[in-house]
């Protein structure tokens, strides 16, 4: 217990950020502990705000809906350079080019601000148009329009926090990410009841309240990992020359950025699908759809955790011309995530009832939220090994791969077969669950089989 402390702490500190010798145990363990934690902060953004707009009533929360859905453009985009640069950055710090690596860094910084402008301007300037193309009433577009305003305007930090994270993940210094989490959600946590509520002499500013502290979270939270960066002790060491545009660069970030946006996106478009499909069974359907979903993504948040060790990992030591060492990193880390969500899977299978009735008691909504989780635990090994093959793919620079085995898998067969058995077998809401579950497991038999043909080795970057 005492060396399990010791690694933990050591973990937290980030003292470790070359993981191309030693045990491969141990660098998975050094890895995915911060990368977890660092992803727990990311998901409490979306449930502070709402936690707290909730309280000013229906309209402020559909305002925030209404904005995000448009929003998820930028947060594909910033997810896309996240994964590139991290692919970029762990490639040159496997091959001790620290110096290479930092202009890696200042190219992703400058690609990030210039895309996110582009992104963010129509918003800015549209919001009252945005709002209303995407069915807001005249009341809602009045009162919400500030909102929407300030969250697109806030869309540099949003993807700088990504790409940034992406960069620090791989040099290996995965707790600095995680801090610079911890430190916006601080700020959140704080300002949002403050702003959105007023105290003393601060004034009560409603559902804008919370765009603003949002956004003040997050760009706190990017100077503290620009602070980290340019330090002169830090693993990645960022120089004002590393600013001055370097196409080559940025036309590679952007090449591998591409395929790591369209992943996201696929990924999401097939969400929606199967919400609409599901949406025809009634409200209590999709609620206890949405219960169940929200459990999952919750549940997993250490899988992606373990995925992405595993993509720095395969970065870094392609790097340092150890493809096999890479190879084995990514089979020990997907087998430790396989045990992980097994047992996750047995715990959830057998008290899935007690688990939903944490969220809601009605007799329908948890009926159906118990028979999506249990049909999704069976797929849970298959989901294992599918994420973190993925995300190896994707360190080591190859996103084109699991983005044309998203679009088989999410697009050609999910979709289709989640209308077919909920339809045309009758098979109802249940057809969508397994639709998910036999995609998810095709989706891992055919990474696992292009992983092995081991054309991701030779990819250059």
């Amino acid at each position: 217990m005492t060396r399990f402390v010791r690694l933990f702490l050591a973990a937290l500190r980030g003292s470790e950020t070359n993981f191309t010798s030693g045990s491969i145990n141990r660098a998975i363990f050094m890895l995915s502990v911060p990368m977890i934690l660092e992803m727990v902060m990311e998901s409490l953004f979306a449930v502070v705000d709402i936690f707290f707009v909730a309280r000013i009533g229906s309209e402020a929360v559909a305002t925030v809906g209404l904005t995000e859905s448009v929003l998820t453009l930028v947060y594909s985009v910033a997810i896309g350079l996240s994964t590139a640069a991290a692919a970029l950055v762990s490639r040159r710090t496997g091959e001790s080019n620290t110096r290479e690596a930092g202009t890696t860094v200042g190219q992703a910084i400058l690609a990030s601000v210039v895309v996110a402008l582009i992104m963010g301007l129509p918003g800015l300037l549209f919001a009252e148009s945005i709002l209303r193309l995407m069915g807001g009433d005249a009341r809602l577009i009045a009162n919400g329009a500030g909102f929407t305003r300030m969250i697109f305007a806030s869309a540099p930090a949003i993807v700088l926090l990504h790409t940034l994270s992406g960069c620090l993940r791989g040099s290996g210094d995965a707790s600095v990410a995680m801090r610079s989490l911890w430190l916006a959600n601080g700020v959140n946590i704080i300002l949002c009841p403050v702003l959105i509520f007023g105290l003393g002499p601060i004034p009560a500013l409603g559902v804008l309240g919370s765009a603003v502290a949002t956004t003040a979270g997050r760009s706190i939270g990017v100077a503290y990992q620009l602070y980290a960066l340019t330090r002169r002790t830090g693993a990645l060491q960022v120089r004002r020359t590393d600013l001055v545009p370097n196409p080559a660069i940025i036309r590679n970030l952007l090449m591998v950025a591409a395929g790591g946006t369209g992943q996201y996106l696929i990924g999401s478009a097939s969400w929606v699908f199967l919400t609409r499909v599901i949406a025809t069974f009634g409200s209590d359907v999709v609620a206890g759809y949405t219960i169940a979903i929200r459990i999952l993504i919750f549940t997993i948040m250490p899988s992606w955790g373990m995925a992405n060790a595993a993509a720095t990992l395969v970065g870094q030591n392609l790097g340092a011309g150890q493809p096999e060492r890479a190879e084995t990193s990514v089979w020990r880390a997907a087998l430790c995530n396989m045990i992980f969500l097994l047992l996750i899977g047995m715990l959830f299978y057998a008290g899935a009832h007690r688990v939903v009735w944490l969220f809601d008691h009605s007799p329908r909504v948890v009926d159906v939220a118990v028979q999506c989780l249990r049909v999704f635990c069976l797929g849970y090994v298959a989901f294992a090994y599918g994420m973190v093959v993925s995300q190896a793919f994707n360190g080591a620079g190859d996103t084109r791969t699991p983005t044309l085995i998203n679009i088989v898998c999410f697009w050609m067969i999910e979709i289709p077969l989640a209308y077919f058995l909920a339809n045309s077998l009758h098979w109802g809401p249940s057809g969508v669950f397994w639709s998910v579950a036999i995609s998810e497991t095709l989706l891992a038999v055919m990474a696992v089989w292009v992983f092995r043909r081991g054309h991701w080795k030779t990819v250059q970057v």
